[in-house]
Formats: structure tokens, C-alpha cells, sequence
């Protein structure tokens, strides 16, 4: 199988500009994770007359929101995370917004195994966000993927917002303690690998340095490959022997990020 994760900051920006069928056609996944969708179902002809498609829009109209695109049916669709997490962890309004309602998870249950994106918070150039990050959001997703993964294994895709290791960014030294490289975003991620989470990537390309998934439009950044690796596929542990291949799609234009992908035998 092969699985798709894309931020196309505004899907109809990304199907106006024709990359999005572009790279399906090129590609063809049997799932498509999305984040930033900045959209509602109704608001959108997608025309995947191959895949159900399901949606976790924002309350606020044209911003956030995440979808799960597949050819095969899931058994279940969950959108955000349960009631009792959000309770837990107080994921309520900043003066950003309430993150529990702005459609950043949705996960589909198959016969053995979920598929979980997520669109994390951005913790801002100001840190106004970072505890929420690190209070909140970081450990709520925690606990909800260690209860699906009690119940079969995961493979979480997603704009994690976070550059694990100096590796993952070209200019690390520059940027230590700014949002998405602060320490506490780190250790949440290295959480998530704690808990039995894998990262596809680094897992079949271990030391394989400049390859970035995310680029300032700023300073003609892309061109020059100052990017960062923010955007990945961690499965569960159990299926690290079955994954085949882990790729960053840079050349795919039509967002600040790229599309990263798997190919597993599930």
C-alpha cells in the first residue's frame, strides 16, 4: 500500500493550480492524509471518483482542518479526540481559538490497523503557543494515540510542526529555542517514538541529510533548500519490518510543503 500526507495550505489553492491531480495521477495512493485543508466538504469538487472521502473541518471558515481520502472503506472515521481528552487536558480557547475545534485530527479505523493526521498547533514566532504545545495538545495526542494503539497498530501522518534532530533542519544552530526546534516541542516528540512510534523516514534513510519538507516563502528558501522536516509518517513499531519505502516528495510544488509518503505491506 501506499500511503500519501500532504499540508496543501488550502486544498482549492492546490487543485486551482492543477498540482493536486497532478500528483495523484503520478502516484495513485490507496490513502490520502491532508492537513490545512482551509476548507469544508461542501465547499469543494475534489472528483476522486476512486476514494470515500472524510473531513475534519474548522468551526472558523478557510483555516485548519485535516481529511483522510481512501480507496478502501474504513470500519470508522473519528474526528478530533475523544470528549474525556479534551476534559483531561483543558484543550480550550487561547486567543488563538479552541484547538479542539478546528479540525487538526481525524483518524480511520481498518480491520488491523488506524490511520491517524494530525495538523499540530503552530507554537508562533512569539512562543504564545508553546504551552499549549507542551501542556496540552503535545500530551493529549500522546495519550489518544497510546489508546488506539493499545486496540491495533497506527500509522500517524501529519505537519507535526516540530524538526525532531538537528538533521531535520538546514540551519539548526540558528534556530534552537524558536518555535518548532524549542526543546519542549522535541521531547514531545521523542514521546511519541517512547511510545512505540517509528519514524519511516529516519528509519530507512537513517543519516540522509538536506531533505525537508517545509519552506519559508521568504528569501527564495525553497530554491536554495533552507527547509525544514516537519511533516511525517510514524507507525507502530510492530510494522517497521513491513515498510517497503519512506519518501519526501520536494519536487511536488503547490504548497509551502511537500507531499511525504510510505509504502508498507499492510
Amino acid at each position: 500500500m501506499k500511503l500519501i500526507s500532504w499540508n496543501v495550505n488550502g486544498i482549492r489553492a492546490v487543485i486551482n493550480k492543477g498540482e493536486f491531480a497532478k500528483f495523484l495521477a503520478k502516484h495513485d495512493p490507496d490513502i490520502i492524509c491532508l492537513q490545512e485543508t482551509k476548507a469544508n466538504k461542501d465547499q469543494v469538487e475534489v472528483d476522486l471518483k476512486d476514494y470515500h472521502e472524510y473531513w475534519a473541518s474548522a468551526e472558523k471558515k478557510g483555516y485548519s482542518g485535516t481529511a483522510i481520502f481512501s480507496k478502501q472503506k474504513p470500519l470508522d472515521v473519528i474526528v478530533g479526540f475523544p470528549e474525556e481528552i479534551i476534559r483531561k487536558y483543558d484543550l480550550s480557547t487561547d486567543k488563538y481559538g479552541d484547538p479542539s475545534k478546528e479540525g487538526r485530527v481525524i483518524a480511520a479505523e481498518f480491520s488491523d490497523y488506524y490511520v491517524v493526521t494530525s495538523y499540530t498547533p503552530n507554537s508562533k514566532g512569539d512562543l504564545s503557543r508553546l504551552e499549549l504545545r507542551d501542556k496540552k495538545w503535545d500530551p493529549a495526542f500522546l495519550e489518544y494515540l497510546s489508546l488506539l494503539q493499545k486496540d491495533k497498530p497506527i500509522l500517524v501522518s501529519g505537519d507535526l510542526n516540530v524538526a525532531h534532530k538537528e538533521i531535520d533542519l538546514a540551519r539548526p544552530a540558528a534556530n534552537v529555542g524558536k518555535h518548532g526546534f524549542t526543546d519542549e516541542e522535541r521531547a514531545g516528540f521523542e514521546r511519541l517514538l517512547e511510545a512505540g512510534l517509528v519514524d519511516s523516514f529516519r528509519e530507512l534513510h537513517p543519516d540522509k541529510k538536506d531533505v525537508y519538507s517545509w519552506w519559508t516563502h521568504w528569501a527564495n528558501a525553497r530554491a536554495r533548500n533552507v527547509g525544514w522536516r516537519i511533516d511525517y509518517w510514524l507507525i507502530s513499531s510492530q510494522l517497521k519490518d513491513k515498510l517497503q519505502a519512506a519518501e519526501v516528495h520536494s519536487d511536488q510544488l503547490g504548497s509551502d510543503h511537500c507531499p511525504v509518503s510510505i509504502e508498507i505491506d499492510l
